[in-house]
């Protein structure tokens, strides 16, 4: 395939409620981005189209659904039976990627899609594009290891591996957690995994960060604690005990606050959030597009500890305290223990998160940022760039006929 010619890169992101599917779509879209090359996404995000879509960059949105277990599944607006939803979203799937017609297709997290929704597609795919490189992206962690075996082992993901996939990417360092051994991946399938290194975000300019930090009222000599919960679905005894830290703290605080709740957080555990902020006098958002202005003007971050999230933060070198959720998944739990083994973060298990914890944490972060510092500069964030050159191997041997 000569390199003048369109490439054709589709990416699935089935998104059914919060944010890091499609922010981690979105960072990699961005990167993959060059001369001759058209990114397509399909979404199940319902705020997709609150996102910049840069020139040669868009996207298919298909009906949303939200979770309601691991297994349950419903639709997010529309009211008719969840099973027509998923064959709405399973025909926009497939349609698309016909009239597509991708050199390369990237699967977010489900290898199967949600309740098994890309299997057409990948079967389609293999039989009448047999050169396009379909590629299952995860990211470091999952779950615990025998959730997602049995799942996995349930699903029939096992044999789809390594039928209907080139490779694996894995958005992490083997040495932080191991996939093939914590999942017992077979030794044949194990070989198309690429331990592709976290993903970086990028890094706004100093102006940019002393402008934020002005428009919100904080000297340079004053500390500003950011308190995120991603989505916000489950976010709201994060930001409710932190708020009952304040409201107990003596008057002046010792630092600044600032909070973003997340558009999926309840609207009446919101309205309560945003009414109890503002009797403390504290700028409060539901959502920010720019949250890595945020993230680099911030002293400390206090998040739940999701994938991208930690990314984010990390790629600003900014200090932050985890609060792990370990419902309906343990992942934030078991990625927090990791980055907290390398010096990378401090963490508080959910199940002891009180008043005092939070007090005690966060005190000692604020008194001690340098050493996390220290360790943050040593963190390799190189997940795009491993990208990057995998694409460029793609292209060079051809893609889809």
């Amino acid at each position: 395939m000569g390199r003048n010619h369109t490439y054709n890169i589709l990416m699935y992101s089935h998104d059914t409620y919060g944010l890091g599917h499609i922010r981690r779509t979105m960072a990699i879209a961005s990167q993959l981005k060059a001369p001759h090359i058209n990114i397509l996404i399909l979404t199940g995000s319902p705020i997709a189209g609150r996102f910049s879509f840069p020139e040669q960059i868009d996207f298919v949105r298909i009906p949303g659904m939200i979770k309601k277990t691991n297994d349950e599944y419903l639709p997010l607006s529309i009211k008719i039976n969840p099973r027509h939803a998923l064959d709405i979203r399973k025909k926009i799937i497939t349609a698309t990627a016909k009239a597509f017609q991708p050199h390369l297709f990237i699967v977010d997290k489900e290898p199967l899609g949600l309740k098994k929704e890309i299997l057409p597609t990948l079967k389609w795919i293999r039989r009448r594009l047999p050169k396009t490189q379909t590629i299952l992206g995860l990211r470091d962690i999952m779950d615990d290891a025998e959730t997602v075996k049995n799942d996995w082992a349930a699903k029939g993901v096992y044999e789809s591996l390594a039928q209907l996939y080139t490779e694996i990417w894995v958005y992490g360092r083997q040495d932080f957690y191991d996939p093939v051994k914590e999942y017992d991946i077979p030794e044949e399938t194990s070989r198309k995994i690429r331990f592709i290194g976290y993903i970086p975000r990028k890094t706004p300019g100093k102006e940019a960060v002393r402008k934020l930090r002005k428009d919100w009222g904080i000297r340079k000599d004053e500390k500003l604690v950011v308190v995120t919960t991603g989505g916000g679905g489950d976010g709201f005894g994060v930001m409710d005990t932190y708020l009952s830290l304040l409201e107990f703290e003596p008057k002046p605080p010792l630092f600044k606050s600032v909070l973003i709740t997340g558009p999926f957080m309840p609207k009446e555990e919101r309205k309560r959030i945003f009414r109890r902020a503002k009797a403390l006098g504290i700028l409060t958002f539901h959502f920010y597009r720019q949250m890595e202005k945020v993230f680099a003007a911030a002293d400390m971050v206090i998040s739940m500890g999701g994938y991208n999230t930690l990314c984010e933060i990390l790629s600003q070198g900014t200090v932050t305290l985890v609060i792990p959720r370990e419902t309906p998944r343990k992942e934030q739990l078991l990625r927090a223990r990791a980055f907290y083994a390398q010096n990378l973060v401090e963490y508080i298990p959910w199940c002891d998160l009180t008043v005092r914890s939070l007090r005690d944490k966060i005190f000692m972060l604020l008194g001690s940022e340098e050493r996390y510092r220290e360790a943050i500069s040593r963190f390799s964030l190189n997940g795009l760039e491993t990208m990057r050159k995998r694409l460029e191997i793609f292209r060079e041997k051809g893609g889809a006929s």
